[in-house]
């Protein structure tokens, strides 16, 4: 995607409309910062929804089957609501986009004109083309709707079986945990949270999951699920050949970005899906950008919040005229505290060859902490921990500068130092 100069605003004077497709996470952060940004209400905000619920907190949605309410976990407070610069349009998906006429439409027929569009469709699950993926009793694991069906058919003391060990598959596993149930997780890597963790924080994660009472089948794929007479779920065939008894199956094997929008429109998609945009989130159309989730960034989506953040952030003062350098994907700081396991990782933790050195701290399968530094300069590029009680603000605070001589005692305190 070719240069093109910065996005400028057309007079403080004149109240323009923005459009924002998708209430989740990363829109809602887009409109919070737009609106302390913009004081004089230079922007009027129309937000469409596809959920029939107001923005939550879907990194902590396990906590819904743990005691919160829908209410707890909701990000919009009082003051959104109230705003009178702000409309909010719950359970209205936007079908297509009219970029000639500036307008979008609803899939109640609505036409809403905009001067400034951003997409933030977010994603959808992605569910492997199993034999016996429509069974009764298979769910995926993504909003409350999903964990309310979940709840409803979730049977105490009976097995579980998530698809999918990563970032996702593992809260999906604690919410039937929280349900009483016993969860199986079914992994093609050979270790747990394979984008974001090394063999060595993998086998801690391992451990302390396994001592939990998890069931962990890594290295192995799901062949079918297997049905009861009735139509439900009765077990998951492995690839090895092995036969999982389960009366729920979670999908939670990734996801795909909601792009569907785009072409149509005549947008750019990325090479494997998503909106294609640049490092400033913009599309070819100098009205239209996209973030989150659903956004190919100079041809690479993002599945994690802070990212998408950060591109809400970009856009946000790209909108009130403010210059901002280009996106930078390098951080994936990604934490993990659930079943009493503590896992971090921060900044790059998968630098260019011969970029950096790593130094690692052990101790046996109960702590384990790496750390990348540059070669040229030593500075912190980022790194893992599994185990000990690190703070991962505390430890991305020093990425981008040179770490302290104690960075070890940061990274796992009481760690002695293993050569």
């Amino acid at each position: 995607m070719g240069p093109r100069a910065p996005y400028r605003t057309e007079g403080s004077s004149v109240t323009r409309t923005l459009v924002v497709v998708g209430h989740g996470m990363v829109g809602h952060q887009l409109v919070d910062r737009i609106r302390s940004l913009d004081p004089q209400g230079t922007w009027r905000i129309v937000i469409l929804g596809e959920e029939h619920h107001l923005a939550y907190d879907r990194v902590s949605l396990s906590s819904y089957l743990d005691g919160k309410s829908k209410g707890d976990l909701t990000l919009a407070g009082p003051d959104l609501l109230q705003d009178t610069r702000v409309e909010i349009r719950l359970g209205s998906p936007v079908v297509s986009v009219d970029r000639t006429a500036r307008t979008v439409r609803t899939a109640y027929g609505d036409d809403i004109a905009y001067d400034a569009l951003v997409l933030a469709c977010g994603s959808r699950p992605f569910v492997p083309p199993v034999p016996g993926r429509d069974l009764t009793g298979c769910f995926v694991y993504r909003t409350f709707d999903d964990l309310d069906a979940i709840r409803a058919n979730a049977r105490p003391g009976r097995p579980g079986v998530v698809i999918g060990g990563g970032l996702l598959g593992l809260e999906a596993a604690n919410a039937l945990r929280l349900l009483g149930m016993r969860p199986h997780i079914v992994e093609t890597a050979p270790h747990l949270m394979p984008a974001q963790l090394d063999p060595g924080a993998a086998r801690v994660l391992h451990q302390q999951a396994s001592d939990l009472g998890l069931r962990l089948h890594c290295s192995t794929a799901t062949a079918s699920i297997e049905a009861h007479p009735d139509g439900t779920v009765r077990a998951v065939r492995l690839s090895d050949g092995s036969l999982l008894e389960s009366d729920l199956v979670v999908f939670a094997a990734g996801i795909r970005p909601r792009d569907e929008l785009a072409a149509p429109a005549g947008l750019a998609l990325g090479d494997r899906g998503g909106i294609a945009v640049d490092g400033r989130c913009r599309t070819h159309d100098e009205r239209v950008w996209a973030i989150g989730e659903c956004a190919a960034v100079e041809g690479r989506c993002h599945g994690l919040v802070a990212p998408g953040y950060r591109m809400a952030d970009s856009v946000a003062r790209q909108l009130m005229g403010h210059d901002t350098e280009p996106f930078d994907g390098s951080d994936t700081t990604t934490t993990l505290k659930l079943l009493g396991v503590n896992v971090a990782a921060f900044g790059t933790t998968r630098p260019a060859e011969g970029e950096a050195f790593d130094v690692v701290f052990a101790q046996g399968t109960a702590r384990y902490a790496k750390f990348f530094l540059r070669r040229d300069s030593g500075v912190l590029l980022g790194g893992m921990v599994a185990g000990g009680a690190a703070s991962p603000l505390a430890l991305a605070s020093f990425v981008g500068r040179r770490p302290p001589a104690d960075l070890e005692q940061l990274l796992v305190p009481q760690l002695p130092f293993r050569p």
